[in-house]
C-alpha cells in the first residue's frame, strides 16, 4: 500500500513519563482503519489521488450509497490523499495505524478551534493604546489602521479586527510516541489542532528536520 496518510479523531491530550523520568505532554488520536473508496487516475481524472473513507455511516442517502458501494461499506467522512504510485491501489483496501512507528515524524492537519469575532488584541497580539494620560478607552484600541493622501485607503490585509479560528492548520514534524494497531491509537508528541473528535489528517512528514 502507497498511501502515505491517514484520517483520524482527536481524543484528547494526556501526560505521560519517559524512562528517564521526564514527563511529557502527548494527544491520543483515533486513526483508521480507512478504506479505498475511490481511484483517481491521470487519465481520467487529471491527476492521482485516493479517496478514502473513515467512520461508518449509519443512513446516507442514494447517490452517497451509490458511490460507496464497490467499497462494502458506508462511511460519513471522505477525503482525499496524495499516493506515491497507483500500482498495488485498489478499491476496499485498507489503510491502519501500522504504517507509523515510534520514533517517525509526522505532520498532521485539523481545523482550528472557531473563536468566532475577536478584536486586535486577541486575534493579532496587539498591545493596545496607552494606559494613562487621560487614554481611559483606548486599552484594546487597535490604533491607526493607514496613512491620510496616499494610499488613502486601507490596504488589503491590513491586521484588524475579526473572526479568529476555523481554519485548517498543518502542525509539522511531531513524533509519534506508540502506534497501537489493536486500538487504533496514535500517542503524538505535543498537541494538535482542533477540539476533541475534530478530524484529523496525519501524514508522514513531507520535511522532516534534522534530529
Amino acid at each position: 500500500m502507497t498511501v502515505t496518510a491517514i484520517l483520524g479523531k482527536k481524543i484528547g491530550m494526556t501526560q505521560l513519563f519517559t524512562e528517564d523520568g521526564r514527563i511529557e505532554s502527548a494527544t491520543a488520536i483515533e486513526a483508521g482503519p480507512c478504506t479505498v473508496t475511490q481511484v483517481k487516475t491521470m487519465q481520467k481524472d487529471g491527476y492521482d489521488a485516493v479517496q478514502v473513507g473513515f467512520e461508518e455511516a449509519g443512513r446516507l442517502n442514494k447517490p452517497q450509497r451509490g458511490h460507496l458501494h464497490r467499497s462494502g461499506k458506508l462511511f460519513r467522512l471522505l477525503r482525499e490523499l496524495k499516493v506515491e504510485t497507483l500500482e498495488e491501489v485498489q478499491v476496499g483496501q485498507q489503510t491502519k495505524v501500522d504504517m507509523f512507528k515510534p520514533g517517525d515524524l509526522i505532520d498532521v492537519i485539523g481545523t482550528s478551534i472557531g473563536k468566532g469575532f475577536a478584536g486586535g488584541v486577541k486575534r493579532h497580539h496587539f498591545s493596545g493604546g496607552p494606559k494613562t494620560h487621560g487614554q481611559s478607552d483606548r486599552q484594546r484600541a487597535p490604533g491607526s489602521v493607514g496613512a491620510t493622501t496616499f494610499p488613502g485607503r486601507v490596504w488589503k490585509g491590513q491586521r484588524m479586527a475579526g473572526h479568529l479560528g476555523s481554519a485548517r492548520i498543518t502542525v509539522r514534524n511531531l513524533e509519534v510516541i506508540e502506534a497501537d494497531p489493536e486500538r487504533n491509537l496514535l500517542l503524538v508528541k505535543g498537541a494538535v489542532p482542533g477540539p476533541s473528535n475534530g478530524l484529523l489528517i496525519i501524514r508522514k512528514a513531507i520535511r522532516p528536520h534534522k534530529r
